[in-house]
């Protein structure tokens, strides 16, 4: 399974969660130092939890399931 499955196939685990809110996620990239860039879209684009989210959600999914990938960012949401 190619790399990019594997992403999709992770954030398709976590995808009714974010639907179920109103929102989505999208891959953006795949950085050569293993970071994935994802923008936060619908509802989820503009959520004040959308960090959280992001942290506790997306990433830890993405981590579980593909463990070479060392973190995960959104290109879209302020972090404060």
């Amino acid at each position: 399974m190619e790399m990019n499955e594997k992403i999709e196939a992770a954030l398709d685990s976590i995808r009714p969660y974010l639907e179920a809110d109103g929102g989505n996620v999208r891959v953006v990239e795949l950085t050569e130092d293993m970071v994935l860039r994802l923008e936060l879209t619908g509802a989820c684009s503009s959520c004040p939890m959308s960090t959280m989210t992001l942290k506790a959600g997306v990433e830890e999914a993405i981590k579980k399931a593909i463990p070479e990938i060392v973190k995960v960012e959104a290109i879209n949401i302020a972090v404060v």
